[in-house]
């Protein structure tokens, strides 16, 4: 029988032939002997009338050569299809419920985590290039108002032009250094304060200290601390030039000769009061106090060992 006549066989004769098909794979060996040598499929033929026969099932002649035809073209056989793209995208679609569940979890991960980066960092980046120039230019002139020291303000302005060339090189820690940079100058710029010698009962007014380099020398030092305007001790990032270290710190020692340590010490013995124990004062529009005694300028922040 041709396909275009199975095509348009009845279905009870195709679910027939297909039975047969069915049966002559179960009876494989049958099929081997019949289906070898000539006059195999007459010999096929009876054999399947003997058996649909002892079922009690009659089964037409044609039926059965269907199913004969069916078995040697395997037209009911499985072909699988050929691998191509196609067939791998429906294979991914079929077995998405096992892959799908963890790609949604890390494509999420993967956008949280991009949002987090781009709100913490890009966001803040891209606001910190496009305010830095007002920035350091608000400083400069703020800096050029106070500034009565010379060179102030010409130095603030060469380094607003270093903050300018760091943000065009996209060095924006730099250029921020700068900026802070900047905004300490103002700030010292803009405070006052006294510079007075320690003299109350229990605290050191004065220290000697020999250095390492020398033992047979000694460097002496005023206890001293700031007050501003309110009698308030005012904190001051003061360096240490025995360790070249700086430190926040609301006491200090300035070093002074040997004359001026032993006369303020001997104004203390007298009555356990340093009678003029005022030794400096820092102006608004500079950024060092002046002093009224001799000294070398420096100073450190731990006489205690």
């Amino acid at each position: 029988m041709s396909q275009s006549a199975a095509a348009k066989a009845p279905l009870e004769d195709l679910m027939a032939a297909m039975d047969v098909v069915d049966t002559l794979r179960h009876q494989r060996g049958i099929v081997e002997r019949e289906l070898d040598g000539e006059g195999r499929r007459e010999r096929l033929l009876q054999r399947l009338r003997d058996l649909y026969k002892a079922q009690g099932i009659d089964v037409p002649d044609h039926v059965l050569e269907e199913g004969i035809d069916a078995l040697e073209q395997e037209r009911f056989s499985y072909q699988p299809v050929a691998r191509s793209w196609r067939t791998r995208l429906a294979s991914m679609w079929v077995s998405r419920g096992r892959w799908g569940k963890p790609l949604g979890f890390f494509t999420a991960l993967g956008g949280l985590f991009s949002g987090v980066y781009f709100v913490s960092d890009v966001l803040p980046e891209r606001e910190l290039r496009n305010t830095l120039p007002s920035l350091i230019a608000a400083k400069v002139i703020d800096i050029e108002a106070v500034a009565e020291e010379e060179g102030v303000a010409a130095n603030a302005k060469l380094r607003a032009a270093d903050a300018r060339d760091a943000i065009s090189d996209d060095r924006l820690e730099q250029a921020q250094e700068i900026e802070s940079e900047l905004d300490q100058t103002l700030q010292r710029l803009r405070s006052f304060y006294q510079v007075r010698i320690i003299s109350r009962p229990g605290e050191d007014s004065g220290v000697w200290r020999i250095p390492d380099v020398n033992q047979s020398s000694r460097n002496y030092y005023l206890i001293v601390e700031a007050v501003d305007n309110n009698n308030r001790v005012v904190e001051l990032d003061i360096l240490n030039e025995e360790t070249n270290k700086r430190s926040r710190v609301k006491t200090w020692g300035l070093r002074v000769n040997e004359e001026t340590f032993f006369s303020i010490a001997a104004d203390k013995k007298d009555d356990g009061i340093i009678q003029d124990n005022l030794v400096g004062e820092k102006a608004v529009g500079y950024l060092m106090p002046k002093f009224s005694i001799p000294t070398t300028g420096g100073t450190i922040t731990d006489w205690r060992r």
